[in-house]
């Protein structure tokens, strides 16, 4: 059968796989409908961002979502996606005090911030983990150099 680290790197994955698409979903909605990311700039954070700056915002987590998901620059891919990832949950932090709120139809408006905590320990279990990442082109080149680079 599969032996316990062949199976941690399957799970690791797996893990990667999904947090890479769930932060690339929501840059790919910044490319899809970049107004909508304008309003919230403007209302979350009291900012005027251009439609170009979006644009750019958009490219540059794209990029990082393509390193994460190929595990180049480990270290410094992943741990941007916790950072940006981590900065939309302060920013809606409210939210976690009052889980079950509803709104006039009974339907819950803060069960994405509860959903957000859950993401947010998932990268950080990836962090923690990545030395067990070998599933990735970092973890192979670490392993074909002979040196365990968790950076890689």
């Amino acid at each position: 059968m599969f032996r316990q680290d062949r199976l941690d790197a399957i799970a690791l994955l797996i893990l990667r796989t999904g947090l890479v698409w769930f932060i690339f979903l929501w840059a790919a909605h910044k490319i899809i409908t970049p107004t909508q990311y304008q309003n919230l700039a403007r209302h979350f954070d009291g900012v005027d961002v251009s439609i170009s700056q979006i644009y750019l915002a958009a490219g540059v987590q794209i990029a990082i979502c393509v390193l994460a998901l190929i595990g180049i620059g480990r270290i410094f891919s992943y741990g941007a996606l916790l950072v940006m990832h981590f900065f939309t949950v302060t920013r809606r932090w409210e939210g976690f005090f009052d889980p079950f709120a509803l709104n006039d139809r009974n339907f819950p408006i803060n069960r994405n911030q509860v959903i957000d905590l859950a993401v947010l320990g998932a990268f950080v279990a990836l962090i923690l983990l990545i030395r067990r990442d070998h599933f990735s082109l970092g973890g192979y080149l670490a392993k074909r150099a002979g040196r365990l680079k968790w950076w890689m």
